[in-house]
């Protein structure tokens, strides 16, 4: 019945201008609990490094951020508290989703609130397509894979096994690793799936080895690189020979050190490193440490220029929260975030940005995700 209810409010509140108010509300849906509780946690610590630079008001108003828990992944829970955020606390943004499930369960109420849902992470390439209320300061994951595709195919690997959790990024990872490393000539004689919901890898690995590829290019959740990496070191796979490339979501900054000497070596593409060289990187994570007491990874990055996107749309619309201006103050910005330049394109609600190849490698005693080679400019290829 309290669903029902909620349901029945949203509909009456579809068509009302928005009321003026001293206060912006940003809702942010996460996990901050259960498996996937790290993507909350640093989601919230990029927010709080954000309003640490630029302040808690924008346009003359106040910004209020509520965070909501959804335990996940948990798609029904994510929509019934984007119900709640819209109906009972009237917020003007919802925000965060670290999963694609959740996100995919949220945009109908994005569309029927007509709220912006600004996507810190979930990275599967149909998302904004699903809402024109949906944009994404993160990536996607064709975005990340394809480059790696060709990295691969032109430095002397011939054969590649994937390896990726079986939901919507680890296809689109898997899809489009494959297009482009085949297209060069490459061959992929195995495509494994694990589920995502308590992941057992070494069956699969048993698989790869098998197979015996040059290398096997993985697509794992945030957070769940460490397991991965402990079942391929426990199962011999790395002293034997097979190259260890995937996703930077593998070797992610927030548990890279727990990882230890395993993760050396290993070759990732992504869009954000916390050893990225640049000035504004280095006070970024200088800031960020001093503030949250722990490294930035990506999820904090989206979290941060999240942030910057809504403060810059509140900014251009003058403190007016109209869903639909809003949305036109987003599409287009440009801006230099601590990973590189950055666009929204304004076709399709996504980053344009620089997608960077990594090595794992041991400076001053640390685990960094060291960048040897930048493809500037990326778009979404599966939008293209």
């Amino acid at each position: 019945m309290k669903r029902l209810t909620a349901l029945f409010l949203l509909t009456l509140l579809v068509g009302f201008p928005a009321a003026a108010q001293d206060v912006i509300k940003v809702g942010v849906i996460a996990p901050f609990t259960g498996p996937f509780a790290d993507y909350g946690k640093q989601f919230e610590a990029g927010v709080k490094a954000f309003q640490k630079v630029k302040g808690d008001t924008v346009a003359g108003k106040k910004v209020q951020v509520i965070v909501k828990d959804t335990g996940g992944p948990s798609p029904e829970v994510a929509k019934r508290l984007a119900q709640e955020l819209v109906v009972q606390d009237n917020v003007d943004f919802l925000a965060g989703f670290g999963l694609t499930p959740e996100a995919l369960a949220v945009a109908d109420v994005a569309t029927q609130a007509k709220k912006p849902m600004v996507i810190f992470n979930a990275a599967t390439s149909i998302i904004t397509t699903k809402s024109p209320y949906v944009a994404r300061t993160s990536m996607t994951l064709p975005q990340i894979s394809a480059p790696l595709g060709t990295w691969a195919a032109k430095n002397g690997i011939k054969k590649v096994v994937t390896l990726v959790t079986d939901y919507g990024p680890g296809i689109d990872a898997e899809t489009w690793f494959k297009k482009r490393f085949t297209e060069l000539g490459g061959t992929v004689p195995a495509d494994l799936r694990v589920p995502l919901k308590n992941p057992d890898f070494a069956p699969f690995l048993q698989k790869v080895a098998d197979e015996k590829p040059d290398a096997v290019f993985v697509f794992v959740p945030s957070g769940v690189g460490s397991v991965f990496m402990k079942q391929f070191a426990e199962r011999g796979l790395d002293k034997s020979g097979i190259k260890l490339i995937g996703t930077g979501d593998v070797t992610d900054d927030d548990i890279l050190n727990g990882m230890g000497d395993v993760a050396l070596g290993v070759i990732t593409s992504f869009h954000y490193s916390a050893a990225h060289p640049s000035a504004a990187n280095k006070a970024y994570v200088a800031g960020f440490e001093k503030l949250n007491g722990m490294r930035p990874n990506f999820h904090s990055l989206g979290g941060y220029d999240g942030m910057r996107m809504i403060y810059t749309a509140l900014e251009k619309t003058k403190g007016n929260t109209d869903g639909e201006a809003l949305m036109k103050a987003m599409e287009g910005q440009s801006f230099e975030s601590p990973r590189g330049p950055v666009t929204i394109d304004p076709a399709t609600r996504d980053p344009i940005q620089n997608v960077y190849i990594r090595k794992v490698e041991k400076v001053n005693g640390q685990l960094w995700n060291v960048e040897f080679a930048t493809i500037p400019n990326v778009k979404d290829p599966a939008h293209q």
